[in-house]
């Protein structure tokens, strides 16, 4: 006995273990093949097979066996005989479809079908028309006639063969003639004659009259006179779209295909002057072909397309394969084919057709066979068939049986779990139990009709299993089988259990129209029975606006299939979801669909289509819709918007205003789609209607496990501009005849929105992306869809665009001449925060060299931003100038900045640097650089505050020096008899009298101010105050400069303040100085003294006065009474009220200027006069 764990892999192996033929295996060696012959000829199908003998062949006529007679009857190699071949009018007894069946002691094969046609020809269903033409231009004659096999169509004119060896002549095997350049002699009677195997027919003749051409050419507009037609043809034919194009001056004919793929040059040519002929069709050559006029030279051009559908017979893409199982198991035979268009596909039996029944089941392309009972032991075919063909594929399935077989699990019995899972348990069988390997649990649905039976294969060990992949609320039917290593038992009873309900496991698909601005027609369809999972017995709408969070919901019966919401805001966009209930509760609400409300206008917009929804695959929606004509305004066409939920919306597409059904394609399996759609003319948008819909999965037998497609390979990105990168990428290693198309993503690195994410669509192996932002990295992944699967995505390939090539030239550029032959060159980058520059080019050139446009270059990185230009030469002017440039191109180059570099003398006397900017206006012809407006502001700016900080520091020391000669007397001994009397020479006596003049004239300076019994010395040597007792405090203090303030000369005014009585320095027999009598009379009210004092030191070198800091009038040694170290009085003659005042003399220092003086004088200078007796 086999260890259980052995065992169950050996059960495992032996149920996928494919049947091994040897010389038993059955084929044909020939087939019967399609014929067309002619009434009363003889025909020949061959069949020949080969296989363990003896072989029996059997002729079947439309799946009918053929008897045989005198007149058809088999050969002895096996093929059919037909001598004449007969038919009635109005009936045919000798067509329709042969087929050979070959037949031993393993099965039988049926070979595919052969047509039998008679060849006919029918009446002529186009006959050539009379036609009047200009000379030069284009005549055209058609028929048009049915026949088996295709006739032959010649012409004639005037009953005599045509030559079409001429250029201008071409006759299409459609049966078109075309004459180009129509010459007075084409004129005449023109007629088709079509021509097959067994009939020969002649059309009716057509006139051609020429209508001679006059000398004016006038200009005419391309028009196509005769345009290509939609054609449908097999495989392998040949087609031809026609093409005659007129206008002045001639057109030129161009072909092209709408979806923009390249025509087959191999298989294609252009007969006459536009016809398109294709040798060979394929399926590949299937398309929309446009035909284009152009008048040469302009943009006048005019169009017309037509279609090209290829039918092809069916062909395997995959095969069935021959199997060996025991009795009582289970086999499944796989087959799928495809043609144009798709083929149908059956099974037969040997050679029999396979028909449904419990055991046996046909799921599309599948075949299974469960309890497989020796009767099963045959050859099966698999047979694809379409309008163009028949295919037929064979498998064998071997039955190996065995006589000590156990007996069926007995005591079946389940019990519901939940809504998804039932509890099976059973007891082992009562014979044989001890040689069990395995069990096999084949469950199905107990309702409809060719329910999928599913099977489960577990070990011995165990009586009892979960299944827990069932749909709610359903029945299901269960059986077991038991396994022993050489056959299997007879199935148990049969138990049926149904499980519970459950929430829907999806809301309703809902649809949204407007019937006007102010409501809203919710529909829905039910939810299908897998997802309903229950009876619904509740919907729950929920509606807002989108401005607002309050959300209004409606309970409606399960009964209740739309709701029509009235009394809403116009042109406002809602929001609406709905969610289904069952008796246990509410399943998951749908996401919020949005539906704007129309505008309240009293213009006449399209209503709302009546929009309809189907997923025709995993990957591929239709959608459909009327248009309700009655009372609404004109239609221009419709515009269709599209979505998945939580993706950006994709759209609009534009239709036209005919169109009533629309695919959607390139979808994802198992997803939901938002689909609305609006009619619009020419005044505004129409209102719109609004549905989803969810894409189904893409793997519908459950048994077998259909793995998606690899994605593509080796994707490659390359950046083509700062706006665009070319993508390649592999095309995945499995058949090439499926119909492949390609989605790819692409998204900046790091984008946090994913409605901001591109979705390209392509059936092509490469893309160029454009619409790109320069120096960006983006991310793309493709993913391919074929048939009902998708790929997964491929690994992300990351590539940034290029920079965008400098739009601006470098700013800023600076040449400055450092050395005789050497100068400095410097600039700033370009502007433009993303502009990238990699190096920069500079151009420079002697005014000679420029001019014969010999520039020299330089090149430096795009992180340097100066250059050194040598070997300049002297006595030249140079012109530079720069550009930045990167990988993408060279931007413009600055305006050209001149250098002069000077002969060696002028630099020699001039060492300041020369240097130049493009900024700057002129270039000097010295070699210096020229100052620009603001530059020479700032420097006559700072040169006015230096002139003035200069002029201040004068003036001040001019002050203070007055101030010290003023106040610095000498000592003098005390007495008069010690006085010295000084003396005037008589040599400078003229001298002296002409400077008592110049004082005379500066009086009015020299007055002091008289105030009460005092007077202020106003010379500027001190702020003094002298009364007739001496310096006295003045009553209020006057603002000075604290410039001009110091603490030493503080403490020696506070010093003077104490001197109560000061001594009058009058002298008697000293010289007085008089002014003149003129000066006295004007000025009656002041009286005047002149102290001339003889210095024989400067007071600003005396020692007292540095430590005080003072004029130099007292120091701290003298303060108790003042000594004069000479000193001469003078006093003029005045009115008594002077004389009784006490005279009190100051020292004259340096005299300044009044403001009554004239600008034109000298301040006058201090006299000094020698004492007397000197000579």
């Amino acid at each position: 006995m086999f260890d259980p764990p052995v065992s169950f892999l050996f059960l495992s192996l032996f149920l996928a273990l494919p049947g091994i033929w040897c010389s038993s295996e059955l084929f044909f060696v020939k087939e019967p093949q399609d014929a067309t012959v002619a009434r009363k000829e003889a025909v020949v199908f061959d069949c020949q097979a080969r296989g363990e003998g003896p072989i029996t062949l059997t002729w079947l006529k439309n799946g009918v066996k053929v008897s045989d007679t005198e007149r058809i009857y088999p050969l002895s190699n096996g093929s059919l005989y037909i001598s004449e071949v007969e038919s009635k009018r109005g009936e045919t007894l000798d067509e329709g479809y042969y087929q050979c069946l070959a037949l031993n002691k393993y099965g039988a094969i049926l070979s595919h079908k052969a047509h039998l046609t008679l060849a006919t020809m029918s009446a002529f269903e186009v006959q050539p028309l009379p036609v009047e033409v200009h000379e030069g231009s284009v005549a055209r004659f058609a028929c048009k006639i049915s026949a088996s096999p295709a006739a032959i169509i010649t012409w004639e004119v005037n009953r005599t063969t045509l030559p079409i060896a001429m250029d201008r002549i071409t006759a299409l095997p459609t049966g078109v003639l075309q004459i180009y350049g129509v010459q007075v002699k084409d004129a005449g009677n023109y007629r088709c004659v079509a021509t097959t195997v067994a009939n020969r027919r002649k059309s009716a003749e057509a006139m051609l009259t020429v209508v001679p051409a006059s000398n004016i050419k006038v200009f005419h507009k391309p028009s196509i006179i005769a345009g290509p037609q939609n054609i449908t043809t097999s495989l392998h034919q040949t087609v031809i779209f026609e093409c005659i194009a007129t206008g002045n001056p001639k057109p030129i004919v161009s072909w092209s295909r709408l979806d923009h793929k390249s025509i087959d040059v191999f298989n294609t040519r252009v007969l006459g002057n536009g016809n398109l002929m294709i040798s060979d069709v394929k399926v590949e050559h299937s398309g929309v072909y446009i035909c284009r006029a152009t008048i040469p030279g302009t943009r006048n051009f005019t169009t017309a397309m037509a279609a090209l559908v290829v039918l092809a017979p069916p062909s395997f893409v995959e095969w069935p394969e021959s199997l060996t199982r025991p009795r009582a198991g289970t086999a499944r035979f796989a087959c799928q084919a495809e043609g144009v268009p798709p083929p149908k596909m059956s099974w037969l039996k040997n050679g029999r057709k396979i028909h449904s029944n419990g055991r046996i089941k046909m799921y599309n392309s599948k075949l299974v066979i469960n309890q497989i009972i020796p009767e099963d032991d045959a050859i099966y075919q698999c047979m694809a068939e379409n309008s163009q063909g028949s295919i037929l594929s064979k498998a064998r399935l071997t039955v190996v049986l065995s006589e000590d077989r156990p007996s069926a699990p007995c005591n079946v019995h389940a019990e519901t779990v939940s809504s998804s899972a039932i509890l099976l348990a059973w007891e082992r069988p009562l014979y044989n139990s001890d040689k069990v390997i395995a069990y096999s649990v084949h469950y199905m649905k107990a309702e409809g009709l060719n329910n999928e039976e599913y099977q489960v294969v577990i070990g011995n060990d165990t009586t009892h299993y979960i299944i827990d992949d069932l749909e709610p609320a359903s029945n299901y039917t269960f059986y077991i089988v038991a396994y022993m290593p050489m056959g299997a038992s007879q199935m148990s009873d049969h138990v049926t259990q149904h499980t519970l309900e459950d929430v829907p496991l999806r809301a309703p698909e809902i649809s949204l129209t407007s019937r006007s601005p102010t409501d809203i027609l919710i529909s829905w369809l039910p939810i299908p029975a897998k997802y309903r999972r229950g009876r619904v017995v509740s919907f729950r709408l929920s509606f807002r606006l989108s401005t607002e969070s309050t959300v209004q919901v409606l309970e409606l019966p399960g009964t209740t299939y739309e709701y029509l919401l009235g009394s809403l805001k116009a042109d406002s966009v809602y929001l609406v979801r709905i969610s289904a209930a069952t008796r246990i509760g509410w399943g998951e609400a749908s996401l919020w669909t949005s539906h704007h409300t129309p505008k309240a206008t009293s213009v006449k917009v399209p209503k709302s289509p009546e929009l309809r929804l189907e997923p025709l695959n995993c990957t591929t929606i239709a959608v459909r819709w009327q248009q309700d004509l009655a009372g609404a305004a004109a239609i221009q066409g419709y515009k269709l918007y599209y979505k998945e939920e939580g993706q950006q919306e994709n759209g609009p597409i534009l239709l036209e205003a005919s169109d009533v059904t629309y695919t959607v394609s390139g979808l994802d399996p198992r997803r939901k789609y938002h689909v609305r759609l609006l009619a619009y003319n020419s005044v505004e948008d129409g209102y719109q209607a609004d549905q989803t819909v969810s894409t189904p999965g893409c793997v519908s037998v459950r048994d077998r496990l259909v793995l998606p497609p690899p994605p593509p390979h080796h994707l490659y990105a390359k950046a083509n501009s700062s706006s665009s990168v070319y993508l390649h990428w592999g095309r995945p290693a499995f058949t090439s005849a499926q119909s492949i198309n390609y989605t790819l993503r692409c998204n900046p690195v790091g984008l946090q929105n994913a409605s901001l994410v591109l979705y390209l669509q392509t059936s092509e192996t490469h893309m160029l992306v454009q619409g790109l932002e320069p120096s960006t990295k983006y991310e793309f992944a493709v993913r391919l869809h074929v048939d009902q699967l998708s790929s997964p995505w491929s690994p992300v390939v990351y590539h940034a665009t290029l920079p965008e090539a400098p739009a601006g030239p470098p700013l800023g550029l600076k040449v400055t001449l450092i050395e005789e032959d050497t100068a400095l060159v410097s600039w700033k980058p370009p502007s433009g925060p993303s502009t990238a520059v990699s190096h920069y080019t500079i151009l420079y050139a002697s005014r000679k060299a420029w001019i014969a446009g010999e520039w020299q270059v330089l090149h430096r990185e795009g992180t340097i931003t100066m250059a050194l230009l040598e070997n300049l030469m002297a006595g030249n002017i140079y012109l530079v100038k720069i550009a930045a440039s990167n990988e993408v191109g060279e931007g413009p180059f600055s305006n050209a900045v001149e250098l002069a570099v000077l002969p060696k003398e002028a630099s020699e006397s001039n060492q300041r640097p020369k240097r130049l900017d493009s900024a700057g206006a002129d270039t000097a012809s010295s070699g210096y650089y020229q100052l620009d407006q603001k530059s020479m502001t700032g420097i006559i700016a700072g040169v006015c505050i230096a002139l003035t900080c200069i002029l201040i520091c004068i003036l001040i020391l001019i002050y203070r020096s007055k101030a010290r000669k003023t106040s610095a007397p000498k000592s003098i001994p005390h007495g008069s008899d010690q006085l010295s009397r000084p003396s005037i020479s008589s040599g400078r006596a003229s001298e002296v009298g002409k400077s008592i003049e110049g004082l005379a004239d500066h009086e009015d300076s020299l007055l002091p101010i008289m105030a009460g019994t005092s007077f202020l010395d106003a010379k500027g040597g001190t702020n003094l105050i002298i009364n007739s007792f001496g310096p006295i405090a003045k009553n209020s203090s006057k603002k000075k400069w604290l410039f001009f303030q110091d603490s030493k000369k503080v403490k020696s005014e506070e010093t003077q303040r104490r001197f109560t009585k000061a001594a009058c320095l009058y002298q008697s027999g000293t010289a007085v100085l008089l002014g003149k009598d003129s000066s006295l009379a004007q000025e009656p009210n002041y009286q005047a003294a002149y102290s001339i004092v003889t210095d024989a030191e400067h007071s600003a070198n005396s020692e007292a006065s540095h430590e005080t800091g003072d004029s130099g009038r007292f120091s701290q040694e003298s303060n108790e009474e003042l000594h004069l170290s000479a000193s001469i009085s003078a006093t003029l003659g005045t009115p008594k009220a002077f004389l009784d005042r006490d005279l009190c003399v100051s020292a004259v220092g340096p005299l300044p200027s009044s403001s009554k003086e004239r600008p034109d004088q000298s301040p006058p200078l201090p006299l000094q006069l020698p004492p007397a007796g000197q000579s």
